[in-house]
């Protein structure tokens, strides 16, 4: 078959290219049509044809205010002759015109739909929010009903969760079927080597006597939540390493004040990131996502997690057996959890063991099954 992957912008690593980069490894002659490239940011797809347009021009971190211009690029995207294409979207791509289309949605637009309050309270435009937040008013009826038109042309959605399900029924009044999204299990569970003779690990546990040792790694971004892991750790004084960058690196660096049991590391690879991960005695996920990867990939490590119960967690933590839910995304609800939790009452095994559901293997399966049913709807 001749096909075409689509997705909203390749800008950095996270969740959406990870399923992206697992598409381009089933179908590597297949195009990548996206609205922002940047190898900079991300250098997974190298070998890989990426197609952009006029959006080009526009530079990565101008990508939260031109999202009309994108829902206009897409919607006039022609990839008709394609037989098939596979979009991977939480915004604009599912616009896109083609005779056959699978939408692997993570969630729909959630500026739009089911984070628009969070947004108009942060829109995460520093000094800009102001403004940010009148034009999301203005515009947000036009462009939720642009978007829910555009929710229309898929042939087919899958998506990541029962809770990303659950709102694309609500939003989009579709139906999804869920398939989960892709993690290296193998790569985490296996060879992972212990840093207790690192520099920064050393120098934060002599400071750090009698506590426990957490992890939390993703984009820095206000919606996430760190703050309330960095608050949660300074109250209870145990050690917490924060990875990743973004936005609100320099805000959470501030709420820490020079806390010595707060350690801050910037993005690394896979290879480093499971080194850290087996240090911890739990992984702390106070946002409300559709899924999350980092979850997965920390139990792939033996490493249980405690994670807000909302959202997309609830398919994949089991109280007891691989991690702890919190139930109100505030400092005392994630503390009362923390001053209970027992690292030795989990044993490591039985927590890398529930993670095989969530296999890259899996998902290439389950993708090209549903590939084929799908296709073959169309020619019969």
């Amino acid at each position: 078959m001749k096909i075409a992957l689509v997705c909203d912008w390749l800008t950095t690593i996270g969740g959406a290219e990870s399923v992206l980069l697992a598409l381009h490894e089933m179908y590597p002659d297949a195009p990548i049509y996206t609205s922002k490239y940047d190898k900079k940011g991300i250098d997974w797809f190298d070998d890989a044809d990426v197609r952009t347009g006029w959006l080009q021009v526009f530079p990565s971190c101008m990508r939260r205010f031109i999202s009309p211009l994108r829902q206009r690029w897409f919607s006039h995207l022609d990839l008709s002759d394609y037989d098939l294409v596979i979009s991977v979207t939480g915004a604009e791509a599912k616009s896109v015109k083609a005779s056959c289309h699978l939408c692997y949605c993570h969630v729909p637009t959630q500026y739009y739909w089911g984070m628009y309050d969070d947004y108009i309270k942060n829109p995460g435009f520093g000094i800009l929010n102001p403004l940010a937040r009148v034009g999301l008013k203005l515009f947000v009826k036009p462009l939720r009903k642009k978007d829910f038109q555009a929710a229309q042309r898929p042939d087919q959605f899958v998506t990541i969760s029962s809770y990303a399900k659950n709102q694309i029924k609500k939003y989009y009044k579709r139906e999804a079927k869920v398939i989960f999204p892709p993690v290296d299990v193998k790569k985490f569970s296996t060879g992972s080597k212990k840093l207790s003779t690192s520099r920064e690990i050393k120098n934060a546990k002599s400071q750090v006597k009698n506590c426990k040792n957490y992890i939390t790694t993703s984009r820095q971004v206000n919606w996430k939540r760190l703050d309330i892991c960095v608050k949660a750790c300074i109250k209870t004084d145990d050690k917490l390493t924060l990875i990743g960058s973004g936005p609100e690196h320099k805000n959470l660096v501030k709420l820490a004040d020079d806390h010595n049991n707060i350690t801050f590391l910037p993005t690394m690879s896979q290879d480093e990131l499971k080194n850290y991960l087996v240090e911890a005695d739990a992984f702390l996920f106070p946002s409300l996502e559709p899924f999350g990867l980092a979850p997965i990939e920390a139990m792939a490590c033996g490493i249980p997690v405690i994670a807000y119960g909302e959202g997309g967690a609830l398919d994949y933590i089991r109280p007891g057996v691989n991690g702890e839910l919190f139930d109100k995304q505030s400092i005392n609800s994630l503390v009362s959890v923390m001053e209970k939790f027992q690292p030795e009452a989990y044993n490591p095994n039985v927590v890398k063991n529930t993670t095989l559901d969530f296999d890259k293997k899996v998902f290439k399966q389950k993708i090209r099954d549903l590939v084929k049913e799908l296709t073959d709807e169309k020619t019969h």
